[in-house]
């Protein structure tokens, strides 16, 4: 599809760089332009001044800190691209930003950075999975 819109949410781990690999070759084909997705923890409703104000400092510049490496591998890739910065959860943040943007597909690895290791298909991929508004490529870490 000329021109897609492909969401790539990232977080920094190996099955996020493999589903990046893969968002890079499909936006070239489509001839298409990655948006590329950051989602970060809600801040705490309870929290006051000066604490919010660092906390929220400190969670930015560590979502930038996390994009960084994939704004540069796609900009060596030639593609198109632009990133946000969203808090919430992830799997609900994916498919809210995936209907909002109109994006044609979204590319995402089988498990992110959770503390639930093990699973076969993090929560997060299987909420979007179920919940998205366009088709979900989802890769697997290791598989050749």
């Amino acid at each position: 599809m000329k021109g897609s819109c492909i969401l790539l949410p990232v977080d920094g781990s190996a099955h996020a760089d493999q589903a990046a690999d893969c968002a890079v070759d499909l936006a070239r084909l489509a001839e298409g332009r990655i948006l590329l997705l950051y989602c970060h923890r809600p801040f705490p409703k309870v929290i006051g001044e000066p604490y919010l104000q660092a906390m929220i400092t400190r969670t930015l510049e560590d979502a930038q800190e996390r994009l960084t490496p994939y704004c540069d591998r796609l900009r060596q890739a030639g593609v198109q691209f632009e990133d946000r910065i969203i808090e919430g959860p992830a799997g609900k943040a994916i498919v809210e930003v995936a209907a909002i943007e109109k994006c044609n597909f979204i590319v995402m690895g089988t498990r992110g950075r959770s503390d639930l290791q093990g699973l076969l298909l993090g929560s997060v991929t299987h909420r979007v999975l179920q919940t998205a508004p366009c088709p979900v490529l989802v890769t697997r870490h290791g598989q050749t």
